[in-house]
C-alpha cells in the first residue's frame, strides 16, 4: 500500500477506523455525505485531517458480505474476503438452517467455504452424530474440511497453513468456540482491541463491531458479530439451490417451470421424497429460505 492507502479495520455508522501501512489507526469519515460506506476489510485512499480522517476513494471490492436489515434492505459487513470458515461443535447442537444459510452465501458470493468442526475431541458419540451427518454432507459437496480444538497445536498449525495470507471470517453459532480459535491464530486480539476501542472513542461498544484483526503469519482475520444470525432477504431465491442439489435436480424433473410441488402431475420433488432421495427436514428448509429470499 502507499502513504494514502489504508485498510478499513471497523466500520461503524458515519466514520471508520483504518490502518495505515505501519499499522497506526486513524479514525475517518467519507468526504461526502451521500458516498457509499466503507465496510470491514475495504481498501481505501484517504487524507488526514483534524480530528478524523476523509475517506477519498473506495477501492472496488472483489467481494461484499452483506445481511438483510428489517426491511430487506442489504447492509454490507465486510469486503474482500479470501474464505469462510464456518465452525461448528458438538455442543451447541449444529444449526442446520444456519449451516443452509452460510453456504447459499458462499455460493452465492463465489467465496470459498472450509468447516472447522471443534472440540469433537470432547464429544460423546451421541454428541457426536450431528457433526458427522453435517461432515457427510460437507463431503459430498466437495467442501474442505478440517477437525481439532485450540487445545490441538498440531491442527491449529494445519489451520494456518491452509490459509497463510488469507482474510478469513469466522461464521458459526455463539459458543461453538470462535473467540478461542481468533484468540489462537491472533494472539494480539485482546490488545488490538483495546486500541481500535481507544481510536475510535466507542470504548466497549466496539466489540459489536465487524473488526478486521492482522494475522501474524499472514493474512487477516474479521469477527462479525452480524452475521451470526444471517438472513438472505436480499439473494435471489434461486440461489438458495446452491446449498440443496438434490433438491434443485429433482426440481429439473417437474413437468411445468411453476410447479408448486403440492398436487401437480410429475412432480419431480413429490416422486424424490416417494423414493427416498429427498430429506423431508431439508426440503423444509429449502422452502424456509427460499420463501425468505422473495421478501
Amino acid at each position: 500500500m502507499n502513504e494514502s492507502t489504508a485498510r478499513v479495520v471497523m466500520g461503524s455508522g458515519d466514520h471508520c477506523l483504518v490502518a495505515d501501512p505501519d499499522g497506526s489507526l486513524h479514525r475517518c469519515r467519507p468526504r461526502r455525505r451521500r458516498d457509499p460506506r466503507p465496510v470491514c476489510g475495504d481498501r481505501v485512499e484517504w487524507s488526514a485531517d483534524s480530528p478524523d480522517g476523509w475517506i477519498d476513494v473506495i477501492q472496488p471490492r472483489r467481494n461484499l458480505i452483506e445481511r438483510g436489515d428489517f426491511r430487506g434492505r442489504p447492509r454490507g459487513l465486510a469486503a474482500n474476503i479470501d474464505r469462510i470458515v464456518l465452525v461448528v461443535a458438538p455442543e451447541p447442537v449444529p444449526d442446520a438452517l444456519l449451516v443452509d444459510r452460510y453456504i447459499v452465501l458462499s455460493e452465492a458470493l463465489d467465496i470459498p467455504l472450509m468447516l472447522w468442526c471443534h472440540k469433537q475431541d470432547l464429544a460423546s458419540s451421541a454428541q457426536s452424530m450431528p457433526m458427522r451427518a453435517i461432515q457427510r454432507r460437507f463431503e459430498a459437496m466437495g467442501i474442505p474440511m478440517m477437525t481439532g480444538s485450540t487445545h490441538d497445536p498440531e491442527a491449529l498449525n494445519r489451520l494456518r497453513t491452509a490459509t497463510r495470507g488469507e482474510t478469513l471470517i469466522l461464521v458459526g453459532q455463539s459458543g461453538v468456540g470462535k473467540s478461542s480459535i481468533t484468540q489462537a491464530l491472533v494472539p494480539t486480539a485482546s490488545l488490538r482491541i483495546g486500541q481500535i476501542s481507544a481510536s475510535s472513542g466507542q470504548g466497549r461498544h466496539t466489540t459489536s463491531e465487524t473488526t478486521l484483526f492482522d494475522r501474524p503469519d499472514g493474512g487477516a482475520l474479521i469477527d462479525s458479530p452480524g452475521v451470526r444470525t444471517l438472513r438472505l432477504d436480499h439473494l435471489q431465491p434461486g440461489a438458495v439451490d446452491a446449498a440443496y442439489p438434490v433438491i434443485a435436480e429433482a426440481t429439473r424433473r417437474c413437468r411445468f417451470n411453476d410447479c408448486r410441488h403440492g398436487s401437480e402431475p410429475d412432480c419431480g420433488i413429490r416422486a424424490g421424497l416417494a423414493a427416498g432421495h429427498i430429506d423431508p427436514e431439508a426440503l423444509q428448509r429449502w422452502q424456509r429460505l427460499r420463501q425468505e429470499t422473495r421478501g
